[in-house]
């Protein structure tokens, strides 16, 4: 586990793929027991460990997930999620170059509970989610593109399925129409920046998640350094 951010009320760590921030019924470890653990044998806590999960990443996503240390952070980093106040910057790898280099994706998204998938269309239907978010293309190889997002709402598997529906599968998103999985069962995309301001000491909190260990994501880095230094969209 890497701790990228802590104080005594928040923890931002980084996910890697493959694991999963909550229990399911697989009984894997979750993120958050490991957590939990860590902090219980840095500060010697006797006792169960506080920790509230505020959001979560897929599990084959990588990048930052933010818990809360107290009960008081836990209720204002929710209600914050919920106004839109923390403010997430993903990176995704598609194999297709999206139609415009910048723009607003809208659809209105439903969801199928025993496929695990949501399913994106231009107007409103029946049971259906308003999703939006904003996206620039950021890098090119001769293979695959890299694709910034910041998400202006929070749906069930909402960027790689508006990304899809542009015609832009995540690399490795066989669910979402990749061509082929990631060797290590992962799909590219990273949550990979999070700025909020402290639910406590009203402090401007900026992180950037480190980088999946596969040369892809090192080459585009470097293409795209400039990027970290302008998250505007």
């Amino acid at each position: 586990m890497k701790v990228i951010y802590e104080d005594n009320h928040i923890i931002i760590v980084n996910k890697d793929s493959g694991e999963i921030v909550q229990g399911d019924k697989t009984g894997d470890a979750p993120l958050s027991d490991i957590v939990k653990a860590y902090i219980k044998e840095k500060y010697a806590k006797p006792g169960n460990v506080f920790l509230g999960v505020v959001h979560r990443l897929d599990r084959p996503v990588s990048g930052l997930v933010v818990m809360a240390r107290t009960s008081k952070a836990l209720a204002r980093l929710n209600e914050m999620f919920r106004m839109g106040d923390v403010h997430k910057t993903y990176w995704a790898i598609t194999q297709n170059r999206p139609p415009q280099e910048e723009g607003t994706l809208t659809h209105w998204l439903t969801r199928n509970e025993k496929q695990n998938k949501s399913y994106a269309h231009n107007q409103e239907v029946k049971g259906s989610k308003k999703a939006m978010l904003k996206y620039r293309l950021i890098g090119s190889s001769d293979r695959y593109n890299l694709i910034e997002v910041q998400l202006m709402t929070g749906r069930h598997h909402q960027i790689r399925c508006q990304l899809a529906a542009m015609g832009c599968p995540i690399r490795g998103d066989l669910k979402y129409g990749a061509k082929r999985s990631n060797p290590d069962g992962s799909i590219s995309l990273l949550s990979r920046r999070i700025t909020f301001y402290h639910p406590v000491s009203k402090k401007l909190v900026d992180v950037t998640s480190l980088l999946p260990n596969e040369s892809i994501w090192k080459a585009f880095a470097q293409e795209c350094k400039s990027s970290l230094l302008d998250n505007t969209i």
